[in-house]
């Protein structure tokens, strides 16, 4: 493997790369299509990568392999869902690698072609302006004993290192979903419902791949394609066991977000009824006392002041106001106990 294998890629414009595996799994690169039909000529098969590509770098691809432009088209439209196209001379499939390098997790789009001594892959960047397939000819290189085998055992070792990718998704959401248990059960106030609608978001992309890859899967596994030798079937099994266990996974992810928005609401409910008793009480609690003073106050108000003398007489104001107080107090009193005994007939009331 060269020294330029291992250098950055650059980091804003779109690149090709064309790498020849010989009949003994060595990687090199050559520096364009030409070079690397005419180094299949001894044997072994050809890998085209492509990040960001243009029109322009993948109209080659139409007249010196015969890709089919429909494909191109696929392969520059970023919106497809996973699928497998058949043609004679090649097998095309879209597969979808996440990018999660911020809180929102995006499926972007992997497009495979696979033939007789070829594969292509073409790819984009992620919001960090990185290859989302950044290193992915070192780990090709590690496993030279078994890419030797053919094109479509390096058709394996990139789908089975994009499905892996979608664990760390999946794990990553399991694992910020019970910080979220946690915090609702805790009851905080400050919670914020919207991180579990970006959870079910992020679920539904995933689910929404994964249930379309694994038609793509079975497909191969059935062997609809020709391309993919019978020997590397046991591995797209694996692949497709993967992607079965991530689908659960996904289902059980989605199930627990609705189980916590439920209770989410359940506990807001629950504050609001609480919050709503106690201002019920305290209102309660006004008007009984209220009711009690309002008699006291129309009376005082009859009786008191100078009229009160001018009932009694100027020289019994003393027991009449004496006898004034007493009569407060039992009107009170009365008052307070039929208010008591209306309170414990009322519905509801502890």
């Amino acid at each position: 493997m060269t020294e330029s294998l291992l250098q950055p890629t650059p980091s804003k414009e779109p690149y090709s790369r064309f790498f020849y595996i010989n009949p003994v799994g060595e990687l090199s690169i050559v520096s364009s299509i030409h070079d690397a039909l005419n180094a299949t000529q001894d044997g072994g098969y050809m890998w085209l990568d492509y990040c960001d590509p243009k029109t322009e770098d993948l109209e080659p691809l139409i007249t010196e392999l015969n890709i089919h432009p429909l494909s191109i088209e696929d392969s520059l439209n970023e919106e497809q869902l996973p699928k497998l196209d058949l043609f004679p001379n090649y097998s095309f499939l879209i597969l979808n690698i996440f990018d999660f390098s911020s809180e929102e997790l995006l499926a972007k789009e992997l497009d495979l072609a696979v033939g007789r001594n070829f594969v292509i892959s073409i790819t984009h960047r992620d919001r960090q302006r990185r290859p989302l397939m950044q290193g992915m000819e070192r780990l090709v290189e590690r496993e030279r004993n078994k890419i030797q085998n053919g094109p479509s055992f390096l058709v394996h070792l990139i789908t089975d290192s994009v499905v892996d990718r979608k664990f760390l998704a999946i794990d990553r959401i399991e694992t910020k979903l019970d910080k979220d248990e946690d915090e609702i059960l805790k009851g905080s106030p400050d919670y914020d419902l919207s991180r579990l609608l970006d959870s079910r978001r992020d679920l539904m992309t995933i689910r929404k791949s994964v249930f379309y890859e694994r038609e793509v899967l079975s497909k191969l596994i059935r062997q609809d394609s020709p391309f993919i030798a019978e020997k590397s079937l046991v591995f797209f099994r694996d692949v497709y066991d993967h992607l079965s266990r991530y689908y659960e996974l996904s289902e059980t992810a989605r199930d627990q977000v609705t189980s916590l928005m439920e209770i989410h609401l359940s506990l807001v409910s629950n504050r609001m009824a609480a919050t709503s008793n106690r201002t019920n009480a305290i209102m309660r609690r006004l008007t009984l006392i209220s009711s009690i003073f309002m008699p006291l106050t129309l009376i005082s108000g009859i009786g008191g002041m100078s009229e009160y003398t001018m009932i009694v007489g100027q020289e019994n104001w003393k027991i009449g106001y004496l006898l004034l107080m007493v009569l407060m107090i039992i009107v009170a009193t009365i008052n307070f106990l039929l208010l008591r005994r209306m309170e414990r007939n009322l519905p509801g009331d502890e």
